[in-house]
């Protein structure tokens, strides 16, 4: 019988791969498409505003590294992490604050895989802004493989993150 091998987050760092654009999910490894345009800027919009905002209040961690152990490595677009030294390890679920995906042609993986990866490892609050559809989705409240909590909001709306309830962000365009 022929079974795909699984790899630990241990064995997949030590592997040979491209810097960027790789992500391991459940043991699998899965290549991410490149970044367009209007994807890189909208990560920049809410780079500035993440970094304006919570300068001194949180880690603002822009497009690297996340662990979930035992097997799934991710890059998320943006995380909110505790301020926390994070040069010998990657942030782990319980010291993301949020984190934001931005989905142009990677809606379906990032709603369909990531997102129910960040529930099962108790990630408080998780944003996907759409691209394609103009929105922001907004997933809080994590149990099992979902989030209990989903919202949706059009660019100009505002919502605060759980973990900063007194500061609403505007949602970007």
């Amino acid at each position: 019988m022929v079974r795909p091998y699984r790899f630990s987050l241990e064995e997949f760092l030590r592997l040979p791969l491209p810097e960027r654009g790789v992500e391991l999910l459940r043991g699998e490894i899965y290549q991410m498409a490149p970044i367009g345009s209007r994807h890189a800027d909208l990560v920049d919009r809410w780079a500035e505003v993440l970094l304006r905002t919570f300068s001194g209040r949180a880690r603002v961690r822009i497009q690297g590294p996340f662990a979930i152990p035992p097997d799934t490595y991710l890059e998320p677009d943006l995380l909110l992490c505790q301020l926390k030294d994070y040069r010998e390890r990657y942030p782990v679920p319980d010291e993301v604050l949020l984190a934001i995906e931005v989905a142009d042609t990677s809606l379906e993986y990032d709603l369909g895989r990531k997102v129910p990866l960040y529930a099962q490892g108790g990630v408080l609050e998780v944003w996907v802004q759409d691209l394609t559809q103009g929105r922001l989705l907004v997933f809080r409240g994590p149990a099992g493989d979902h989030y209990r909590e989903q919202l949706w909001l059009s660019p100009g709306e505002k919502l605060a993150p759980l973990a900063f309830a007194d500061i609403p962000l505007e949602v970007p365009w």
